[in-house]
Formats: C-alpha cells, structure tokens, sequence
C-alpha cells in the first residue's frame, strides 16, 4: 500500500481510499470502544446513506473482521419520524407492535479477507495518520513567522 497522490492517481483511487479511510476511522473506533468497555462487538448493524454502497459495507466487514448487517430500509432517520408519527395517530400503541419492521430483506457482508492482509492495510493507514499530525500546526507557524518578517 502506498501513501501519496502521483501523476498517476485518478478519481477512482481517491474515491477507494476514502472509502477505506471510513472503514479504517470506524476500525479505530470500534477498538476503542473495546478497550473501554472490554467486550468486542459481535456484529454492526449499518443504516445511512454510505450503507448503499455494496463495496463499503464489504470492506467494512473485513477491516473490522465482523459481520456487517444492513436492512433493506437504510434511512432509519426516516423510519424513525414514521414509527413517531404512528404512535401520535395511535396506529401502534406499544414497542412490541415493532418487533418485525425492517427484519426482512437484510444483507449480511462477512469478512472476507486474510486478516494479517487487513491489519497491515490498518497498521499503515494508522501510520499515514500519525505522520499527517502537526501539518497545519507548523504551516501555520510558518505563515505567521513570514507575516511578522514581514512587517
């Protein structure tokens, strides 16, 4: 994997590696959540508009090494204005009435790449990430350095 934008990067390498840098951000996440909490997740249940896309909810599921779970009904923001509205009008009057809206029709990704391929593609994304801090902290010393210079 290499780190960079040269004469020979096009859209679509931008487009993967920001998809995976998504992938590797919420990997970071998820193990820090571990961390804390000392309980790995068994799965990650996906809703939104990146859910759409088949690719990331893949790579998803092989940077994380866990199943990645996506219903059919992925704005659940939506859904959940409905499910509100429908105990204003009384068309539900208990959870329980909920138990099977958006069961059917989920798709589960599941890993499948090499997990030592996965974690040398995290390690090196992490460091990519670690070499990128203090960029904007010396430019901005830089920029007010050359303003006091001159003055």
């Amino acid at each position: 994997m290499k780190v960079g934008i040269t004469q020979h990067t096009q859209r679509g390498h931008i487009a993967r590696a920001t998809l995976e840098a998504t992938c590797f951000q919420t990997k970071a996440i998820l193990d820090a959540m571990e961390k804390d909490s000392g309980h790995a997740l068994e799965g990650l249940a996906v809703d939104g508009g990146m859910s759409n896309s088949d690719l990331c909810m893949q790579t998803q599921a092989d940077v994380t090494g866990i199943p990645v779970d996506r219903p059919i009904m992925r704005e659940t923001t939506a859904l959940g204005a409905a499910i509100a509205a429908g105990f204003a009008v009384e068309v539900w009057k208990d959870f329980e009435d909920l138990k099977q809206i958006n069961k059917e029709d989920r798709t589960i990704f599941t890993p499948t790449k090499e997990r030592k391929a996965v974690e040398k593609m995290f390690a090196k994304w992490t460091q990519a990430v670690e070499m990128s801090r203090g960029w904007v902290k010396r430019w901005e010393e830089e920029e007010e350095e050359e303003a006091l210079a001159n003055k």
